[in-house]
């Protein structure tokens, strides 16, 4: 049985595609997961605030949904009305959109991929002071995003504006109008407010899961190696 190797371009190459597929997978959770959207209606009171019923609006978000994951096409909103408008800025959402699903999937793909070629090729992550790939994936993370996190819990209305200034440069579509693009009035403010809280908790929680992991692990391979 040859030796195994210990590579620190491994652990480097480790640590960027679990963050790479923690974040991703996080910002696809409240994309993919549309009872999330349903919850709101009646916590929002949407049936009371605008002239639609439940149904009109699950079939109005449902339709725009699937435009933006690539469903479909077809931009629709049901029932409600939109313009060439606001059909351009849920196309520049679309972009994003599959952008994100196809990080996630690439980077699971790419995990396993190099999980699997480092086991065949007798190599494993070499710590970084004392810290393996979990530990950095989680650590960076983070950090970054308890810094944004900070930065949106004192002005939400602000940082909304800032992430489509960066996301949406030079653009305004994503400024709709109501009474035009009606969709609008069923995505309040609350509910991206919510989205990002969501997105904000599953980065929390997987950073976590991978810096304990890592400690564990690490910890394990001290004793095993300990004379």
């Amino acid at each position: 049985m040859r030796p195994v190797k210990e590579s620190r371009l491994l652990t480097v190459a480790l640590a960027v595609v679990m963050a790479a597929l923690l974040l991703s997978a996080s910002i696809a959770t409240p994309i993919l997961c549309r009872p999330f959207y349903y919850a709101h209606i009646d916590a929002l009171r949407l049936t009371e605030t605008t002239p639609w019923s439940e149904g009109e609006i699950r079939q109005a978000f449902d339709e725009m949904l699937d435009f933006c994951v690539g469903k479909t096409d077809e931009f629709s909103t049901g029932a409600l009305a939109w313009s060439d408008w606001g059909r351009s800025h849920f196309e520049d959402v679309k972009v994003l959109f599959l952008l994100d699903l196809r990080v996630a999937a690439g980077s699971l793909v790419l995990l396993a991929a190099l999980l699997i070629g480092a086991r065949l090729a007798g190599r494993r992550p070499r710590p970084i002071l004392g810290r393996g790939p979990g530990s950095w994936a989680g650590t960076g993370l983070a950090a970054v995003f308890l810094l944004i996190a900070g930065w949106a819990a004192l002005d939400f209305q602000r940082a909304f504006v800032a992430f489509h200034a960066v996301f949406f440069p030079g653009k305004e579509n994503w400024i709709l109008d109501g009474g035009v693009d009606e969709i609008i009035n069923i995505l309040p403010a609350v509910f991206f407010r919510n989205c990002a809280i969501l997105i904000l908790v599953l980065l929390v929680l997987g950073c976590a899961v991978l810096i304990a992991g890592d400690v564990i692990y690490q910890r394990k391979r001290r004793k095993r190696e300990t004379p």
